[in-house]
C-alpha cells in the first residue's frame, strides 16, 4: 500500500479511522462540545492567516529544526496529551510514544491515559512529557510526579482549562461513559469492527489505570466509577507554587488564553505557556485559540510558548510559529493516524506534517522557522 497516495492528508486518516473503529470510540475522539462552533472557529481562524511567497530564492533546503526548553528537536511539533488514548486503538499510547521517540519529537502522556507511566518507560526514549490534572490530595500529586519522573518523563504539563466537566453532546449520544458501560448498540458496533475489538480484548478493556492506582484507596471507588473524577481537584493559583517546588524539570501550564494569566504564571516561575482552548472540547463560547497568540507573545517576548487547537496540517504549524509559537502540538491527528493504520499511522502522520512544512516553506521562500514571520500578510 502506498500510504502517500492513499492517505496524503490528516483528513484521509480521519476518514479511515472512522471506518476502522467503533462509532462510540470515534465520537469520543472527534467530538467537541455544544454546537462545536469553537472547534470550527479554531480551524477557520488559522485558515485566515496568509503568507506572501517570495520568488527567485534559488535552491535551498528548509531547516525545520528548533530548540525548545533547552533541547534540540528536528521538528517543531509533537503529540499533545489525549485522555483515554488507548480506547482509540489497542496499544495506542505505546505505538504513538514509540513513533515520537524514533522521530525525536515530544510525546505527552495524560494523567487519564489507559497506561501508567512505567508502562511507557521503554518506548518514550528521551521524549516524554507528562500532563497532570491536579489531584486534590497533595500526597497523590507528589507521588504521581515522582512516578512520572522516575519513568523518564522530563517535562511537566499542568492542564488548567478543565475546572469542571463539559457536556460533549456527541459523546453522550454515542452512550460513551468512562469507564464504558456497554449497551446493545456498542456491542453491535464492536462486532462490526473485529480488528479493534479483538485487539482491545487482547490488550484489556481500556481504563484510567494511573488514576485507579490512587482512586482504589477511596471509599468512592467502584467498578463503574470515573477514577479521574474521584481524585481530581480544582487547582488554584497557590497550587502553581507547590508544583514549582516539587517538580525540578521544565514546567508548562496548558490552557492559557489571557495575557494577564500568562504574565502571572511566568512571575510564579513557570517555564513556558501553552496556549490552548482544549480544541473546543470544554467550552463552545470562546474565541479561536490562535487569536490569543500574538498578544501573549508581545507581552512575553522571551517566554517559551506552545500552541494547539485546530491544527490540521503542516501549514497550520507554520502559521502558529509565524505568529510567535515556539512549538506546536497535535492530539487528534496522532489518534486518527493510529486508528487508521495502527503502527504505521503515527510515522506516516509525522511524514505528512514534515513534508507539508518542507514544501510550503519552499513555496514561500522561508529557509528557517524564524523567517516565517517575515512572510506573513499583514492586514491594514
Amino acid at each position: 500500500m502506498n500510504l502517500d497516495t492513499r492517505f496524503p492528508a490528516i483528513s484521509d486518516l480521519r476518514k479511515r479511522a472512522r471506518r476502522r473503529v467503533p462509532h462510540f470510540v470515534f465520537e469520543y475522539l472527534d467530538s467537541a462540545t455544544g454546537l462545536e462552533d469553537q472547534h470550527r472557529r479554531n480551524m477557520s481562524a488559522l485558515n485566515d492567516i496568509h503568507f506572501m511567497p517570495s520568488i527567485l530564492e534559488g535552491n535551498f533546503t528548509p531547516d525545520l529544526s528548533t530548540e525548545f526548553l533547552g533541547r534540540k528537536y528536528p521538528l517543531p511539533f509533537g503529540c499533545a496529551p489525549v485522555g483515554m488514548s488507548g480506547i482509540m486503538w489497542p496499544r495506542a499510547e505505546k505505538i504513538i510514544s514509540a513513533a515520537c521517540s524514533k522521530a525525536g519529537i515530544p510525546y505527552s502522556m495524560s494523567t487519564v491515559a489507559t497506561v501508567v507511566p512505567e508502562t511507557l518507560a521503554p518506548t518514550i526514549g528521551d521524549q516524554g512529557w507528562f500532563q497532570l490534572y491536579m489531584p486534590r490530595d497533595k500526597d497523590i500529586r507528589a507521588d504521581m510526579l515522582a512516578r512520572a519522573k522516575n519513568a523518564g518523563f522530563h517535562t511537566l504539563i499542568l492542564t488548567v482549562d478543565v475546572p469542571v466537566d463539559s457536556r460533549r453532546e456527541r459523546q453522550r449520544r454515542a452512550n460513551l461513559t468512562i469507564p464504558p458501560k456497554v449497551n446493545a448498540a456498542m456491542i453491535w458496533s464492536m462486532m462490526t469492527h473485529p480488528e479493534w475489538t479483538i485487539g482491545t480484548l487482547k490488550e484489556g478493556i481500556p481504563s484510567l489505570k494511573f488514576c485507579e492506582d490512587y482512586a482504589k484507596k477511596s471509599n468512592e471507588y467502584n467498578s463503574v466509577a470515573h477514577a479521574g473524577h474521584i481524585i481530581r481537584g480544582q487547582p488554584g493559583w497557590s497550587d502553581i507554587d507547590e508544583i514549582r517546588e516539587i517538580w525540578d524539570g521544565p514546567f508548562l501550564v496548558k490552557g492559557i488564553q489571557k495575557v494577564e494569566d500568562a504574565q502571572r504564571l511566568v512571575d510564579k516561575g513557570v517555564d513556558g505557556i501553552w496556549i490552548s482552548n482544549h480544541t473546543g472540547r470544554q467550552f463552545d463560547g470562546g474565541p479561536a485559540s490562535i487569536l490569543a497568540l500574538p498578544a501573549i507573545r508581545a507581552a512575553l517576548p522571551d517566554t517559551p510558548i506552545v500552541f494547539d487547537s485546530g491544527v490540521t496540517g503542516g501549514l497550520d504549524i507554520m502559521r502558529a510559529l509565524a505568529l510567535g509559537a515556539d512549538f506546536v502540538m497535535l492530539g487528534r491527528a496522532f489518534h486518527y493516524a493510529v486508528g487508521a493504520l495502527g503502527e504505521k499511522g503515527p510515522p506516516h502522520l509525522i511524514h505528512i506534517l514534515k513534508d507539508d512544512m518542507f514544501l510550503n516553506m519552499g513555496q514561500i521562500g522561508a529557509r528557517t522557522l524564524a523567517e516565517l514571520k517575515d512572510h506573513l500578510v499583514t492586514r491594514a
